[in-house]
């Protein structure tokens, strides 16, 4: 009797084995997708607008910029040139004018940064709210059960096969030109 138990006991351990493992092995057939946002960004049809925006922005910045250090240059040179003949009011004056135009430019400098993060921030994350239902089709289309964002995954190998980034572009592409 004894003997009977311990061979069910057995039997029974094996059985357990065998439909865990199989559980195991269900698992290792998990379908991973990557997509890479940067690429995305860079070569979407949106993502290269966004992009060119981002930049025509930035120009437009770096010109008021470049505008606003020549005027300080300006008043330096002035003040270096005429120190000796200006009077002590217009002395005066001048480095007031200075300083004022100093603090604006440090003022329009640090703005124009928060304009162009708060700016890319919005747009990257419209582009984001769009592409995730065009990245969950692709996951049912394809049937994998997992997609990572190359980017953020820190992956340091994949195996091309799994990468959906070109599918992604195609049909986000394909979705911009059909809201047109």
């Amino acid at each position: 009797m004894l003997r009977q138990s311990r061979s069910q006991i057995y039997l029974f351990l094996i059985a357990l084995l065998l439909v865990v493992s199989f559980g195991f092995a269900q698992q290792a057939t998990l379908k991973i997708g990557i997509v890479n946002s940067q690429e995305v960004l860079e070569k979407s049809i949106e993502g290269k607008r966004v992009m060119n925006q981002l930049s025509q922005k930035d120009q437009e910045n770096q010109k008021k910029l470049a505008k606003m250090d020549e005027e300080i240059r300006q008043i330096e040179s002035k003040l270096n040139t005429q120190r000796m003949t200006l009077s002590n009011e217009a002395l005066m004056q001048l480095n007031s004018d200075l300083e004022k135009k100093k603090t604006a430019r440090q003022r329009f400098a640090e703005d124009s940064y928060r304009e162009i993060q708060d700016l890319t921030n919005r747009l990257f994350q419209k582009i984001q709210r769009e592409l995730l239902p065009i990245i969950e089709q692709i996951g049912k289309d394809f049937d994998l059960d997992i997609i990572f964002d190359l980017r953020n995954s820190g992956a340091i190998y994949f195996n091309p096969r799994v990468d959906i980034t070109a599918e992604v572009i195609k049909r986000y592409d394909a979705s911009k030109s059909a809201g047109k």
